[in-house]
């Protein structure tokens, strides 16, 4: 017995270890020019030139006015023609309340035959408040600068659109304002490149509904694949914009491309050319120099949906939508019927999912307990240790499951079990998100094999199992990965499903040396891994030169009362102990954030003035009201108009660009924003469904704190800066419209 709990817990670390190296499967290719081809140090010479000091150049900025400066000088440099928009614009949020305007230039520059349908290479030149942008999006741009100088010199057979946008940070502006441009009407294909992140393989995570033609391109073109269907649904659910997002609208074909790896520095000072990995950068240009040339010979017109993913980078698996449900139902059809013939339909399945359960909530239960015992994003400068720790208890609560309430049971009625559960789970995720049916086909379909040639080679069973538990290693290993990465600023336990997924197979197979070994000691055993992986995450430190902790200082003067106050907004880590000298801190919200902060009483400061509304004109329709105001900065480089609930904004906009909104969407409320300097003076036009005025918050923001916060600067942990938001001072006042 004592051999085989040794051989059980060996089992233990050596599924540890495959978990640790899953990160083989997700790699990036070492920079390689080929003759003709995408030119990495090239192109981010380009976009040194471009950044050149690395300020912060947010939209309708001086900086950006510098930045626009060079690039349209850089498009010269490779003899292309940079035609500059100017344009007032707002645009909606389709996945939030919010309506944002402001005054974008977007930089356009067009080549190959003047006629026929053209294809649109898109990127965004603006950066954060907080941020140089080498990253987001200065990759796009790069990009597309190295791309437009190679097929410029090619024979192309359409035109092709390099669009260089700006405001995309603040509300996808750039894209709106293309919308409106007349060279829009004549695109039918786009190709969108962003950046969450600063290394990392490109992956593609978005594309045209339906997707076949789109497919069809990435898969004709792209040499080292990483996409896969589930990731584009989950890009189409949870609550994150691109360009692409207002693009959708105009049903081109879109393959929108990205790189995430360390999210602590993007959208932070730390999104700097030392920051850009230049693997990544021509990974992109690669994949963007493959997919221009294929697409300028034309678009596709292929019909349907597929389903995809890639295995190791290297094979790229697709197939009909259609194809995949009937595949799924079948097999599910089959081991249904297995499960049946072996009596463990009810008592195996629970005992499956049991262990499934058991793993994911074991791993919640550790991370609450770490949150508690460690605030803050504690896991951030080394993410894998924490990851690891997440692994052990899963492995603990799926065994400990396992090894008690299926002892009875065979390793071939478990093995039938779990097999039926996982498709049983494959159909239920694809009702929400049914390009994830790719990820259950093939290794449900290698064990089916291996029970179908059991029954005249009984071993044959066990290879099947051990094989189907392979293929999903390669399958969903990449995709355990990719939310790692994803998901590095929490929630943690968005991992432990695919992780209990992966490690349940394995434990099957080795059901019967589990049943031989010493149940209590090798849960012990198991239970004494996942605590020391837990010890050295706890031990590791929080945050470090590369990987920094949010750290954003904030002072706040609400007026007419003038009561000021500093407001930190971080992580929800606890603050430094010399905080205490600049006052009672206390963990709440702004009425004018849902953000939880560290709030504090601060000195007034001179000189800070609110932003001013000018109300131009009321008129009332029935219950509804259209009002139309003037804004005045005072100082204020970003301004927020947030409407209460009882508002209801139906509709938010300057002239020309009133954006409607949907009636579910006017529920809660809603903030009307504007940034840059042309929002001094500028008209907004707002419909309500209110016949009453209702009460405004108008808050105001500039960059940099006042004298006073120079301790607090002083004090900010060392490896802490601002992140996401810059340091600023706010005005906030409240009016009545």
């Amino acid at each position: 017995m004592r051999r085989h709990t040794l051989l059980t817990l060996g089992l233990v670390v050596f599924l540890l270890a495959a978990l640790a190296a899953k990160s083989v499967l997700v790699s990036v290719p070492p920079v390689r020019t080929a003759e003709g081809g995408f030119d990495a140090e090239r192109a981010k010479a380009r976009l040194a030139f471009i950044l050149g000091d690395q300020a912060p150049h947010p939209v309708d900025s001086l900086e950006n006015d510098r930045v626009r400066e060079r690039l349209a000088a850089a498009l010269r440099q490779i003899d292309l023609t940079p035609v500059i928009r100017d344009q007032a614009v707002c645009n909606d949020f389709q996945k939030a309340r919010l309506v944002a305007c402001a005054r974008v230039r977007n930089v356009i520059a067009t080549l190959g035959p003047p006629t026929g349908k053209a294809l649109l290479l898109s990127a965004h030149y603006d950066s954060v408040p907080v941020g140089p942008g080498a990253s987001d999006d200065g990759i796009g741009v790069a990009t597309l600068l190295e791309v437009g100088a190679i097929l410029k010199d090619k024979p192309l057979h359409r035109p092709v659109i390099l669009l260089f946008n700006e405001g995309e940070e603040l509300g996808l502006l750039g894209a709106r304002a293309f919308l409106a441009d007349p060279l829009s009407r004549n695109v039918d294909s786009l190709l969108n490149f962003e950046a969450r992140g600063v290394n990392g393989p490109v992956t593609m995570f978005e594309t045209s509904e339906p997707n076949g033609a789109a497919i069809q391109v990435y898969a004709a073109s792209v040499r080292r694949p990483f996409a896969s269907s589930l990731s584009t649904d989950v890009a189409r659910l949870i609550p994150n914009d691109t360009d692409v997002t207002t693009f959708k609208e105009r049903g081109w074909l879109t393959l929108n491309s990205a790189i995430v790896g360390n999210e602590t520095r993007y959208h932070s000072a730390g999104d700097n050319l030392e920051g850009l990995d230049l693997r990544s950068l021509q990974d992109m240009g690669n994949e963007a120099l493959a997919l221009a040339s294929n697409l300028s010979e034309g678009t596709p017109r292929t019909q349907g949906d597929r389903i995809f993913f890639d295995i190791g980078q290297r094979l790229f698996v697709q197939m009909p939508l259609n194809v995949g449900i009937v595949c799924l139902l079948a097999l599910l059809i089959a081991f249904a019927a297995i499960a049946r013939a072996r009596h463990v339909i009810v008592r195996g399945s629970a005992t499956t999912l049991g262990m499934l359960v058991a793993g994911g909530a074991s791993a919640w239960l550790a991370i609450t307990i770490m949150e508690f015992v460690r605030t803050g994003t504690f896991w951030r400068a080394h993410p894998e240790l924490t990851f690891m720790a997440i692994y052990a208890t899963i492995i603990v609560g799926s065994l400990a499951v396992g090894a008690t309430a299926g002892r009875r049971l065979s390793t071939a009625k478990v093995r039938a079990a779990f097999w039926f559960v996982f498709l049983l789970l494959g159909a239920a995720l694809a009702l929400v998100a049914p390009g994830a049916i790719v990820y259950f086909l093939f290794p449900s379909a290698i064990v089916l094999l291996g029970m179908v040639i059991a029954r005249s080679c009984p071993p044959a069973e066990a290879t099947g199992g051990i094989c189907g538990a392979m293929a999903l290693y390669l399958s969903w290993g990449p995709m355990l990965a990719a939310l790692e990465q994803l998901f590095s600023p929490g929630p943690l336990w968005v991992v432990a499903p695919v992780a209990a997924i992966l490690v349940v197979p394995v434990l099957i197979e080795a059901h019967g040396l589990i049943g031989r070994s010493g149940r209590r000691a090798v849960i012990v055993g198991s239970s004494a891994i996942a605590a020391i992986g837990w010890a050295i995450a706890a031990a590791a430190p929080a945050y470090s030169q590369d990987h920094q902790q949010r750290f954003t200082i904030e002072h706040v003067t609400e007026f007419p009362l003038g009561r000021s106050s500093w407001s930190i907004v971080n992580d929800g880590a606890l603050l430094p102990p010399a905080y205490a000298r600049w006052g009672k801190w206390r963990f709440g919200k702004r009425d004018f954030s849902e953000r939880r902060r560290w709030l504090a009483d601060a000195p007034p400061s001179s000189g800070i003035e609110p932003p001013q509304i000018e109300l131009l004109g009321s008129e009332r329709y029935g219950n509804e009201r259209t009002i139309k105001l003037r804004l005045r900065a005072n100082g204020s480089e970003r301004i927020s108009l947030i409407a209460p609930e009882e508002a209801h904004i139906r509709s938010a906009g300057v002239a020309g660009f009133v954006r409607p909104i949907g009636s579910s969407d006017s529920d809660g409320k809603f903030t009307i924003a504007c940034a840059g300097r042309s929002c001094d003076g500028m008209e907004l036009t707002i419909d309500l469904l209110s016949a009453e005025p209702v009460r405004f918050t108008l808050a105001g923001a500039r960059n940099g704190l006042p004298t006073s916060a120079a301790g607090l600067v002083a004090a900010r942990p060392r490896f802490a800066r601002p992140q996401y938001v810059p340091d600023q001072t706010l005005a906030v006042s409240h009016l009545r419209l």
